[in-house]
């Protein structure tokens, strides 16, 4: 039987709890920024994430726990070696370790990002289950898949790579399946089929962090809906350097994210040094070349929305936070991607016109500075940017989060029912 709620019992606040997977900073910014915006005289929020990006979040009224996530270098081994990114036995740790923390708290709400596991925590404890996701991995939109970075790419190149991907695709797919089919069965839960995108989108609600106007749909059920990008920037003071900044050239602001291949920055540092243009470089935490070209300012981690409301052009890994950054202030972005997420992200940008995609294995200095030179000149990419900023600013990604967990906790209260959705 499910835990009697505290919005059930009608009590002032719905308790929440967000759990994060911190794998790369983007599963962990996102909660954090939805987390802050829920107004607590209406919610007691909850936040359990491994603390490796504590530093980065800054203050926080909310209620901290600490919850193990894989590291970030085996997350992207298995990303860059095409492997299942979670095996059965982490999953089986992860529901352990959540079903504890569940039973202790007795939330309301649980909202999870890319915390595939909760697909199974969740619906055993009976608790309603929001997952943030990204609406190129929706099961309700056509999809094409470009190869990324994998080891047939480095063999065969990326002509014949995409050949033999889109061949294999589906029975990779399938294969990455298998550990929550193992994990479902093993708790007596029904499968979720080899659909990989149902298996990352499952819950009772399905919220993407983009916009329609990008990922166009045909039908899509109720409980999938579009709430528009979710901002965040690191905590942290400017650098010394900020107030010399100067305005009388283009400004460039690169990225890679904590997912971008960091083996990249010195010939992406190289390449902006001769370019006409002053470049801010935020290195992600990697630590500082002894040296950079006279037009090159760096920092571990700089405010990117403060760095992108300066800049002509944004650089940065392909994924949905470098890019709806940019977007959002109407600014072009290069995508310089290695995974499939940042592919199929940037997939729809480049149709948009509002960015261009550089495959990170076949990234070199003359090929990105003749892209920076083409983008800072094309009005094209600009207009297109500033269009998509138009249509960003139509969703407010808090308020609509909100708006969809005061319908769930009115559920409750109505004594709606409490169970998975099909998909």
């Amino acid at each position: 039987m499910r835990p009697v709620s505290s919005a059930a019992a009608g009590t002032a606040r719905t308790r929440v709890l967000f759990i994060a997977e911190a794998v790369t900073l983007a599963h962990v910014a996102r909660p954090v920024a939805l987390a802050r915006s829920l107004d607590p005289l209406q919610f007691e929020v909850h936040l359990a994430h491994h603390p490796r990006y504590r530093a980065l979040i800054g203050a926080l009224s909310v209620t901290e726990h600490e919850l193990f996530s894989v590291s970030p270098e085996r997350f992207m081994q298995a990303l860059a070696a095409g492997r299942p990114v979670y095996d059965f036995q982490t999953l089986r740790s992860y529901v352990e370790e959540e079903r504890k923390l569940i039973a202790d708290l007795r939330p309301d709400i649980i909202v999870g990002d890319f915390r595939l596991s909760l697909a199974v925590s969740a619906e055993l404890a009976g608790v309603p289950y929001v997952a943030l996701s990204n609406a190129y991995w929706s099961p309700h939109i056509r999809q094409h898949y470009t190869v990324p970075e994998l080891p047939l790419t480095r063999l065969l190149g990326s002509t014949v790579g995409q050949w033999v991907f889109s061949l294999g695709r589906p029975f990779a797919f399938a294969w990455h399946c298998l550990p929550m089919h193992r994990l479902r069965r093993f708790h007596g839960l029904p499968s979720l089929g080899f659909n990989l995108r149902r298996v990352y989108t499952y819950a009772d609600y399905t919220l993407y962090a983009d916009i329609p106007e990008l990922f166009p749909t045909g039908h899509m059920p109720a409980h999938h809906r579009f709430i528009g990008p979710v901002g965040w920037s690191p905590a942290g003071p400017l650098p010394g350097w900020w107030q010399a900044i100067g305005q009388d050239k283009p400004i460039v602001y690169l990225t890679l994210g904590s997912s971008g291949d960091a083996s990249l920055l010195p010939r992406l540092i190289a390449a902006l040094g001769k370019v006409d243009a002053t470049a801010l470089v935020s290195t992600a935490g990697m630590p500082l070349p002894g040296h950079a070209p006279a037009n090159v300012y760096l920092a571990p981690y700089l405010p990117g929305e403060e760095a992108v409301k300066l800049a002509s052009l944004v650089i940065c890994n392909g994924g949905s936070p470098g890019t709806h950054q940019a977007l959002r202030h109407g600014v072009p972005v290069i995508g310089v991607a290695n995974n499939l997420d940042q592919y199929l992200n940037m997939a729809a940008i480049e149709k948009a016109g509002a960015g261009r995609v550089l495959r990170a294995g076949n990234c070199d200095s003359g090929k990105l500075v003749g892209m920076i030179d083409w983008m800072l000149r094309d009005a094209t990419s600009l207009a297109a940017a500033r269009r998509l900023a138009g249509y960003m600013a139509k969703y407010n990604a808090a308020d609509r989060f909100a708006a969809t967990l005061g319908e769930i906790a009115g559920e409750a209260v109505a004594g709606g029912p409490q169970r998975r959705r099909p998909m």
